[in-house]
């Protein structure tokens, strides 16, 4: 969201952007992210669906624009002290709809009251764009975060389940820009791994093997069954840099073939 917002001003020279996400229950956005603000007068600023330029664009899920805010009548008027006390005049909201649901809005501002041109409505609706598949990406991995964990019994189709999570894991990290977030996904496929190779094997250098990030990820892929292409589709890699990586893992496996070096890296406690 602060890359998105910055992105924005850089390429509209916008003074003021800010955007926040709508917070689960009764349909209210939180404005948590500001860049180029003067005061904190607009942050944490709670807006509920309806109300305000925001609030509207939620309601609508389309995007609004006021030329001076405090004295518009397409609004209402439940923020105008926030708004005045940042000294904001013209202001454009766009929404952030990811399938189909709104899940935040983007603002963009100025100063001074005049009309905000279509080429700066097209870069917000660009930076809108960008911030929504980060937000497919973020569900994505919260969603296999939920679901991966370790079967019970020694289930084939189980251990298959979580092979494929493991695999998708580790095609997703690279995609997440939040550190943390990517993190908790390496560590989700470090346990993954661990459980299945033993208590005594580490997440990335099981065995004394030690691979790369990218190596693991190019391998975890080929675990699923993925030719080198669809991993490369997976990863954002050349079919070429995929069978680089995969050579490499291989050598230091000691593997000939690439369902060897999958069964090397499992009883390395690598995959699971």
């Amino acid at each position: 969201m602060r890359g998105a917002l910055a992105r924005l001003r850089q390429a509209t020279g916008l003074p003021l952007a800010f955007a926040g996400l709508v917070e689960p229950g009764p349909g209210q956005l939180r404005i948590s992210e500001l860049h180029g603000n003067r005061t904190t007068a607009l942050s944490g600023l709670a807006v509920r669906s309806g109300n305000g330029l925001g609030g509207k664009t939620v309601a609508l899920a389309r995007p609004c624009c006021v030329t001076d805010y405090s004295v518009s009548r397409q609004i209402s008027h439940e923020y105008d002290a926030a708004v005045a006390a940042e000294g904001i005049r013209s202001v454009l909201a766009v929404p952030i709809v990811v399938r189909r649901q709104v899940r935040g809005v983007l603002y963009g501002a100025l100063r001074t009251a005049q009309p905000l041109g279509d080429r700066t409505v097209g870069a917000a609706l660009e930076a809108a764009r960008d911030m929504e598949q980060t937000l497919v990406v973020r569900d994505e991995a919260w969603s296999l975060l939920a679901s991966a964990r370790a079967p019970e019994g020694e289930s084939a189709g189980a251990w298959e389940e979580v092979r494929e999570a493991h695999g998708a894991l580790r095609a997703l990290a690279p995609r997440i820009d939040d550190p943390e977030l990517r993190a908790e996904l390496l560590r989700v496929c470090g346990r993954l791994a661990g459980v299945a190779g033993g208590e005594n094997t580490a997440p990335d250098g099981g065995a004394g093997v030690a691979l790369t990030p990218r190596e693991m990820d190019v391998l975890a892929c080929v675990a699923t069954g993925a030719t080198n292409t669809v991993a490369g589709n997976r990863l954002g890699l050349r079919p070429e840099t995929v069978k680089a990586y995969l050579r490499s893992a291989m050598r230091k496996l000691e593997a000939h073939t690439r369902l060897e070096a999958v069964v090397a890296a499992r009883r390395a406690g690598l995959l699971p």
